[in-house]
């Protein structure tokens, strides 16, 4: 059976700071995140299978990225840990993540990678993801960057 790659766009909102960074985005700011999540594998091929003739159901892979991305993400502000008041920032308000790196959209997608990786079915792997912060600006990650 040959392996065939399937993708599903996701989008949230999301702000962060970029700690000691010599830009605008130095300062909290927001984002309309969009996110392409790319999984490649073979198709399910049991005859008996309600699954038949699919890599995975895009409902599948859309709940592991809500799951484990979005639902965490979205209307979320993303922090350094060892960013100046991250931890009171936190504390007074509902929705702060705080990583351990730079939250940039190259860090945030290879993060992703991570999460979404360890938590695809057995069979499949992740290929892509494109993370957009902008309409035209966006970070790729790419598994055979990575090998």
């Amino acid at each position: 059976m040959a392996k065939i790659r399937i993708s599903r766009q996701f989008s949230f909102e999301g702000a962060h700071a970029l700690q000691g960074y010599d830009g605008k985005c130095s300062h909290i700011h927001g984002h309309s995140y969009r996110m392409e999540v790319t999984v490649t594998g073979e198709p399910v091929s049991e005859e008996d299978s309600p699954k038949k003739g699919m890599v995975l159901d895009f409902t599948d892979l859309k709940r592991i990225v809500n799951q484990n991305i979005i639902d965490r993400f979205d209307h979320a502000l993303v922090m350094s840990r060892g960013a100046a008041l991250a931890t009171e920032i936190e504390s007074a308000y509902g929705n702060v993540v705080l990583v351990d790196f730079q939250p940039t959209s190259e860090m945030l997608a290879i993060y992703f990678a991570g999460i979404i990786s360890k938590n695809l079915p057995s069979g499949l792997s992740l290929y892509s993801i494109k993370l957009w912060e902008t309409e035209k600006s966006c970070a790729a990650w790419y598994a055979s960057d990575n090998e």
